[in-house]
């Protein structure tokens, strides 16, 4: 009766919802059981008997009688290792469920996490090693309980090892469950063409950023954890096109602003200043919030301010911080220059935009200045990608061929994970929606080749020709992509299997083959202008407030397009 009356007036006093808690977790957390077994040479497996039992499912309950489990054992010099495969990336950590065994003593046990098998096989402490165990741990060893779970883990994997290192010991185990954390959203987005390739890419993208959704919107669930402004922009337009939910992209944009006192830039990037604006601009057109967008004018003038300080004459000199479009490029400081330039054009422009739909004349006429002054200075854009996309993207390009031309060639060779979106962007602006279909098909695509259930940070596409499937141990002789390529941040093992600035594909096809965009804030008027290409249908959805809009498009014998379209209420549709 006391302990009663204890707890009654604990639970009185204090909320149950808070407990001196400032924050609510707005995740949801679901147990995934593995997909398969990967087989692992016979000297790292030979105490394991029994493994399959791993694959049946458990519903988190152990009991004192469990007959069917595989067992570990490291007697008599064996090893006893197990690799999961949970069929697709999760963010998140893992169940071990141990059950009862004559020993009560807590047994050590090693835990290795990875995106791709190889990543999995890997050691942090190996000698050159590029596994790391920076921004989540994902190699570790822990103390397995007696007749217990364990949960453990916080990274972006899709394959655990779990591995006996007890010595002359046996460990029973009942499950390995993967604990994905993810933010509950239904996909109210979809697309659905007559080729399946490019659906899977669709779906990969839209997969790739949902995991990112988190309490924050991510650049990645294994490395970084951050709020990267610029890589915010591609995920932001697939969340746009996907989910239709801006609460966690709000919070993102306005943790940026909040960490990034002025004059200094976002995350130290000068470029990354530019893309919040922008991403205001294009997050309005979708969202129609014009109360939240004037939130951000006090902020947006004064960046424009020092915008308009880092000029020398009518040319960008922002220095004082890392210079980056993309890693591509970061040793190309003329590619940077004119980027930069176009870059700043585009932010201008948005500035325009946003001015003019929040009432702001201060703002406009300041933001007008500025592009005047920006527009005098044209740089060439060296023959690169990814500035030749900026300059078409902006109006900057000195010869429009040449600049699309310099995108195409090669086709996918050269083509960035972030960047690749702003490339497929320009060939349609362009009107060369054959061949972004194409060159999206073969660059995307090839990583789904190789076993990606999500888009990658980079990819090198000569190494993606030549490599071995990420989810297979890689055979003798064989390119490991994960293990021997990548450059800069992201070498090796430390390379992210899953970076939200890589879903570009998916607001693409959304954007230009199922063709609707919104040209006024919230879906007000809509144009509807789809380039299918070699594609025979599409059909799908678009998130607006007002409901969704659904289009289907079929080509006719004759060549023509048959285009369908049901849209809510108060939308104005524009045919093209």
């Amino acid at each position: 009766m006391i302990l009663k009356k204890v707890l009654f007036w604990a639970l009185s006093v204090v909320p149950v919802a808070g407990f001196a808690s400032n924050q609510v977790d707005e995740l949801k957390r679901e147990f995934i059981s593995p997909a398969r077994l990967v087989e692992l040479p016979a000297e790292q497996c030979s105490g394991v008997s029994n493994a399959g039992a791993l694959l049946r499912p458990f519903d988190g309950q152990l009991a004192v009688s469990s007959p069917d489990v595989c067992v570990l054992s490291t007697r008599e010099g064996r090893r006893g290792a197990v690799l999961v495969d949970f069929g697709k990336e999760l963010c998140g950590g893992i169940e071990l469920a141990a059950p009862i065994r004559g020993s009560q003593k807590a047994m050590k046990v090693r835990v290795c996490l990875g995106e791709s098998v190889s990543e999995a096989l890997s050691d942090v402490n190996a000698e050159g090693a590029t596994a790391t165990n920076e921004h989540s741990l994902r190699d570790f060893t822990v103390e397995m309980p007696w007749l217990g779970t364990l949960e453990v883990g916080n990274s972006g994997f899709r394959f655990a090892l779990v591995e006996l290192l007890e010595p002359e010991a046996e460990l029973p185990l009942r499950a390995v469950r993967g604990v994905l954390r993810y933010r509950d959203l239904p996909y109210l987005g979809s697309f659905e063409s007559n080729d399946k390739r490019v659906n899977d890419i669709w779906q990969t993208g839209a997969y790739t950023v949902h995991l990112n959704m988190q309490n924050y919107l991510w650049d990645g669930v294994k490395r970084d954890r951050l709020v990267w402004v610029g890589d915010l922009h591609p995920e932001v337009m697939t969340i746009a096109n996907v989910f239709g939910d801006y609460e966690v992209v709000k919070k993102s944009l306005d943790f940026a602003r909040e960490t990034s006192p002025l004059p200094g830039w976002m995350n130290g990037i000068a470029a990354y200043s530019m893309w919040w604006v922008i991403i205001h601009r294009d997050l309005c057109l979708y969202s129609g919030d014009i109360e939240y967008l004037k939130q951000q004018l006090d902020y947006m003038g004064r960046l424009t301010d020092c915008f308009a300080e880092g000029l020398d004459g009518d040319k960008e000199n922002y220095g004082g911080a890392q210079r980056l479009l993309d890693w591509p490029t970061s040793e190309k400081p003329d590619v940077i220059h004119s980027g930069y330039q176009s870059l700043l054009v585009m932010t201008m422009e948005a500035i325009g935009q946003i001015a003019e739909w929040t009432g702001d004349a201060g703002l406009m006429a300041k933001g007008d200045r500025l592009l005047k002054k920006i527009r005098r200075h044209n740089p060439p854009t060296c023959g690169a990608k990814q500035s030749a996309a900026l300059a078409l993207l902006s109006g900057m390009a000195r010869n429009r061929g040449a600049e699309r031309d310099a995108i195409l060639a090669g086709g996918a060779s050269g083509f960035s994970t972030f960047y690749g979106y702003y490339m497929l962007e320009a060939l349609a602006a362009e009107g060369s929606h054959d061949e972004a279909i194409d060159i999206l098909s073969d660059y995307w695509g090839r990583m789904l080749d190789l076993g990606a259930t999500t888009f990658w940070e980079d990819l090198d596409y000569e190494h993606g020709l030549k490599a071995a499937r990420i989810d297979e141990i890689v055979p003798e002789g064989a390119f490991d992509i994960h293990k021997s390529s990548g450059d800069y941040c992201y070498k090796g093992h430390r390379h992210s299997f899953c970076h939200g600035w890589a879903s570009g594909p998916t607001p693409w096809l959304s954007r230009h083959v199922l063709g609707v965009r919104p040209v006024k804030p919230g879906f007000a008027e809509v144009v509807v202008e789809p380039h299918l290409g070699r594609l025979e249908s599409v059909e799908g959805t678009v998130p607006t407030p007002k409901g969704l809009i659904r289009v289907k498009h079929i080509k006719t014998a004759g060549g023509k397009v048959k285009t369908e379209i049901e849209a809510p209420e108060g939308i104005k549709i524009v045919r093209k």
